[in-house]
């Protein structure tokens, strides 16, 4: 694999920060098992400080970010794990406010990356939300009802407010 000699700094500034947050690492060793017993599924927006709006830590949660802070198959597949595996007792979905994934249709989001990326984009899903509300239902619904999440783990659906802080319990 040839590497792009121009590209060489490009992560530089990161690569930096993250020796200085090395150099007094205090994680290591620790067995990934979430301590606050929580799983949080939320969108990938960098407005959100996931562990910070719950006044968690790391190593409290376990954490799963996509656009819209959907209930995906994939997230289904970590909060099993979470439950079964890593202490998970507590999954709360957590989409927020002014989500660009409430704004656009699916079609409008082919089109724009269609255009920006020169390739065609049509076969590409974006899980956009036309109904933040039933799509926020109907995914504690999917995380409730799954045979392999039983019953006595907490499910709740929370709306993230990124111009306030809150959080809003929904269902």
């Amino acid at each position: 694999m040839s590497e792009n000699p121009t590209a060489a700094t490009e992560f530089d500034d990161l690569l930096d920060a993250n020796r200085a947050f090395a150099s007094d690492f205090a994680l290591g060793g620790f067995d990934g098992i979430a301590k606050a017993g929580v799983a949080l599924v939320t969108c990938m927006d960098s407005r959100i400080d996931p562990l910070g709006m719950l006044g968690l830590s790391p190593g409290d949660a376990k954490i799963f970010r996509n656009p819209g802070g959907r209930v995906t198959a994939a997230a289904l597949e970590a909060l099993v794990l979470g439950v079964h595996l890593l202490n998970v007792q507590r999954i709360l979905v957590v989409p927020h406010t002014r989500c660009a994934m409430t704004k656009h249709s699916e079609a409008e989001l082919r089109e724009v990356i269609s255009e920006k990326s020169g390739t065609d984009a049509s076969w590409q899903g974006f899980h956009v939300i036309a109904d933040q509300e039933a799509a926020l239902k109907a995914d504690v619904m999917a995380v409730r009802s799954h045979p392999l999440i039983p019953d006595t783990v907490a499910v709740g659906g929370f709306l993230y407010d990124v111009d306030s802080g809150l959080l809003d319990r929904r269902i």
